[in-house]
């Protein structure tokens, strides 16, 4: 009777990892599988038209800090524009969803609408966002620049191969498409947070403000943390937009750093060194997020 008991407790212990079978599964082929098999292309000289493929330990690593190297200046040139669209693009990604959230959260006619409208760009793909904008900012048929000719503004502006435009244009169509996913993130947590709490504020003759900055801040901040670590990561990981609608341009001013490893690896067919760069890129951005966890902890008080 007690083995049938035991037996029984045993089948019990190992029914929640039954469950978990197929996540980790999942998890090991498409997840834990390509990372070790990155670092092991990350150690060899990987030329997919080469037979051999010889061990050269961290020379790809090396190469990404040495100057004499010849992917040395390209490498940093495409870091340095991804760094420029992320300082450009997380803070308006940030606060101008967080501003919209508190509006849409507000009751009036019509708000279920406007949600879906500011939400609705994010649907789209990159492929169609790239192509669509590719066209309305062109510098001669764009859509863009006919409109701002009608009210009297400059019609010859180069959106997409000049700079600062280049930017201007990268950062904005990111915002439009973009802002409305975090809006939602941050709806969500607005409703988390009790109502109670505004009415006591209230009563204490808080303002809007002060409401806004000692109830509502401290109330989103898990999902303030959330926000601006999936938005630095995102904006980190550029490439449609800089390969559809730049195109680089001008030069190779607004190639990201993920365009220039796909072109290192399949262009150059030098996987090799695509690997060590999207390793050293992911612990760039791990050593990101930990920093932002360390500031944006929360602590239940």
């Amino acid at each position: 009777m007690a083995s049938t008991r035991a037996g029984v407790r045993r089948r019990g212990a190992a029914t929640p990892y039954l469950f978990l079978t197929p996540y980790l599964l999942l998890f090991l082929v498409f997840a834990l599988l390509p990372v070790v098999l990155g670092i092991w292309l990350s150690l060899h000289q990987w030329d997919f038209q080469l037979p051999n493929k010889p061990f050269v330990g961290v020379d790809n690593y090396r190469d990404l800090f040495d100057s004499s190297s010849v992917v040395y200046s390209f490498w940093w040139e495409s870091l340095g524009a991804t760094g420029i669209f992320t300082a450009l693009s997380v803070p308006l990604l940030v606060v101008l969803p967080l501003g919209l959230a508190v509006l849409l959260n507000r009751a009036f006619p019509g708000r279920t609408f406007f949600r879906a409208v500011f939400f609705a760009p994010y649907v789209l793909g990159v492929a169609v966002i790239g192509l669509l904008w590719r066209f309305l900012l062109d510098a001669n048929l764009g859509l863009v620049n006919r409109l701002l000719g009608l009210v009297g503004l400059p019609d010859t502006t180069a959106w997409v191969t000049d700079l600062p435009w280049a930017w201007v244009s990268l950062v904005g169509v990111t915002v439009w498409w973009t802002a409305g996913f975090n809006a939602v993130i941050y709806l969500a947590g607005l409703q988390d947070i009790p109502g109670e709490l505004y009415e006591a504020a209230k009563v204490d003759g808080a303002t809007a403000w002060q409401r806004f900055r000692h109830v509502t801040l401290p109330g989103l901040r898990p999902v303030l943390l959330f926000v601006i670590t999936t938005t630095i990561l995102a904006s980190a990981n550029l490439f449609g937009q800089s390969y559809l609608i730049t195109q680089g341009a001008p030069g190779t001013s607004t190639r990201s750093v993920v365009w220039y490893i796909v072109e290192q690896g399949i262009a150059q067919n030098d996987a090799g060194r695509a690997a060590a760069m999207s390793i050293t890129l992911t612990l760039m951005l791990a050593v990101v997020s930990i920093a932002n966890f360390r500031i944006f902890r929360y602590r239940e008080d």
